[in-house]
């Protein structure tokens, strides 16, 4: 046998025997066990949730708890879609939802182009400032918020869960910023001299640019404006006007409250945040590595 027919014959094995090496490395297998730990922490509070809306009052609190109901109750999600108005309520929550990440898409982009690409005076500082009002907490501007929604009429309206969360989202215009900016400079010069303005650039040069992080910030502001509860609670009072989070709330009584009715709302609500996510997830992961890898 010759010595070149050995090399290629070893050398092959060699190989494998390294690959196989490094999957069965201790660190790496510690490192899934603690990720498989974490997963199932994550999901545990859903499952309990999918467990309890099966059952009846009297198994929610047991001890030691039952994660498999006995008797299975599909009777609860009927039940909880009919002791509520859910329907108006689903409609509320999609519309303002629908309403307020358009105009987010919209606001954030645009003032995004404006931080990136438009050089104007105090521009950085003013970024600065905008960003900092990410650092003040909610409960800061709770009430004087609610004055000036007071002021204009719109307590009681949808108009004060539309336009304050509509036309400002820093974090938004911070991810989109990240973005614009990693877009060349020649693209904009090339289209100032075919004679576009600042708007024709937005609209046709930058806008298709960034479809993937518009994509995983919208994914964002409907997951974000989907689940939001402080809101609504703060500003409408009647009932037909309630989006889906507050209406759930409902269901706790001040001395009783229908566990099994509540957990079968609570899961139907997280559907369609559950769609959207299985969905996008890969634009969410696209978006924010792309928006991340720009400087």
């Amino acid at each position: 046998m010759k010595i070149s027919d050995v090399q290629t014959k070893t050398v092959p094995n060699l190989n494998v025997s390294v690959s196989l090496g490094k999957k069965i490395k201790p660190t790496r297998i510690l490192l899934h066990i603690v990720l498989i730990i974490g997963a199932f922490l994550m999901v545990a509070p859903f499952l309990w949730t999918l467990s309890s809306s099966l059952k009846d009052v009297s198994q929610i609190f047991l001890i030691p708890p039952k994660w498999f109901p006995d008797p299975i109750t599909f009777q609860n999600y009927p039940n909880s879609l009919t002791a509520m108005p859910f329907g108006q309520a689903y409609f509320n929550s999609f519309y303002i939802t629908a309403v307020v990440v358009l105009l987010n898409l919209l606001t954030c982009s645009m003032a995004a182009y404006a931080f990136a690409k438009i050089r104007f005076q105090g521009s950085n500082l003013l970024f600065i400032l905008f960003l900092a009002t990410m650092m003040i907490p909610k409960q800061v501007t709770m009430v004087p918020l609610y004055l000036i929604m007071d002021y204009l009429g719109w307590i009681d309206t949808h108009l004060s869960l539309i336009v304050p969360a509509g036309l400002f989202n820093a974090f938004g215009v911070f991810l989109l910023r990240q973005f614009i900016r990693g877009i060349p400079n020649e693209l904009s010069e090339a289209a100032v001299i075919d004679g576009a303005n600042p708007l024709r650039i937005y609209w046709s040069v930058i806008l298709p640019l960034i479809k993937p992080a518009l994509a995983a910030f919208g994914i964002f502001a409907f997951m974000g404006i989907w689940n939001s509860f402080l809101e609504p609670l703060i500003y409408l009072t009647s009932p037909e006007k309630f989006t889906v989070p507050l209406l759930l709330n409902t269901f706790k009584g001040l001395y009783f409250t229908d566990w099994s009715l509540l957990m079968a709302g609570t899961t139907i609500s997280v559907i369609p945040v559950i769609i959207v996510y299985i969905f996008a997830q890969k634009q969410i992961i696209e978006g924010v590595a792309l928006t991340g890898s720009k400087s």
